[in-house]
């Protein structure tokens, strides 16, 4: 469904450029989801929106449905942009305070020329709700009435009001209480088997993305680590980044036997970031080539990639 070749997307300012995106490739099967884990700040959320052309990439290709989208004017990305996406972070912040809950999930209707009766749109608004679970009396009330979780499903519900194919879900439920976490992500996974949607699921905590992924792929200051499926990658991580990243991630049996790797140092800044591979500042398996060559992705059998030089060096 999705073809992401060398993307990037460099922020420029007078005296610096920050690379925040800095050539990612990767592709996302129909009906399936791609986790993206990483530290806060790698590039994650930065990408997601590249994808769907709410930042315009600095360079690289996004293919839709074997369509190049990348350099699409505004007025040809309108049809599209129906099938792709968004969830954001902040139920918060994502809902205007001023417009009440059906005119949230029904302006998405009127921009696409859906439901062009009043009748007929009413009754999707109200179908909408219903999906993700919510009082049919919450149409005419305002975002200040709900609570996190409730407006997070808000949220879900006017990015379903189009009836798209591709969601970014960009850190749905970071902002969340742990009890209304789990509600969230089930709700994604029913809708998603009901609807055949395909995701991209960004998020930091590792638990919640390998209970819903079927890849992840992680992400390091721009890059990409490594690239699997989501059993194999926790069963057997291959780029050291991956090994600490799952190392530090807490089990319920606080007895069970496990080597904690700890990395020395601060992620470097995407403005300067280390020559060669950006991971050879903090890696403990530091080679002298990994300051000096950037690796590229290599598979590892047939979906396993990892760009690390302990495998690319042979």
């Amino acid at each position: 469904m999705l073809t992401i070749t060398d993307l990037k997307m460099h922020f420029q300012s007078k005296a610096h450029t920050v690379r925040a995106v800095d050539g990612v490739s990767f592709h996302i099967n129909a009906g399936e989801t791609l986790g993206l884990v990483g530290e806060s700040g790698c590039g994650k959320s930065t990408l997601g929106r590249c994808i769907l052309r709410l930042y315009e990439p600095t360079s690289g290709k996004i293919g839709f449905q074997n369509q190049d989208i990348t350099h699409l004017s505004m007025h040809a990305m309108r049809p599209i942009r129906r099938h792709l996406q968004i969830i954001f972070q902040d139920p918060y912040a994502s809902l205007n305070p001023r417009m009440t809950i059906g005119n949230i999930i029904g302006e998405a209707l009127q921009i696409h020329n859906l439901f062009i009766e009043k009748k007929t749109r009413q009754e999707r608004i109200q179908e909408l709700i219903s999906t993700v679970g919510l009082r049919p009396e919450s149409i005419s009330r305002y975002p200040h009435e709900f609570s996190g979780g409730q407006r997070q499903r808000i949220g879900i519900a006017r990015a379903l009001a189009v009836q798209p194919q591709f969601i970014v879900c960009d850190e749905p439920v970071s902002a969340l209480d742990v009890s209304i976490q789990a509600q969230i992500v089930n709700l994604l996974q029913d809708l998603q088997e009901r609807l055949k949607l395909t995701y991209l699921f960004i998020a930091h905590d590792l638990m919640i993305v390998k209970h819903i992924s079927t890849r992840i792929a992680v992400m390091y200051l721009g890059n990409l680590a490594e690239i699997g499926p989501s059993k194999e990658l926790y069963e057997d991580p291959k780029h050291p980044y991956t090994k600490a990243l799952l190392s530090a991630v807490p089990i319920p049996d606080p007895t069970h036997p496990r080597s904690r790797i700890k990395l020395t140092g601060e992620i470097p800044s995407p403005i300067n970031p280390p020559s060669g591979c950006k991971f050879h500042t903090r890696c403990p398996y530091v080679m002298p080539v990994c300051s000096q060559i950037e690796p590229p992705l290599t598979a590892l059998g047939k979906n396993r990639q990892v760009a690390c030089h302990l495998y690319s060096s042979g």
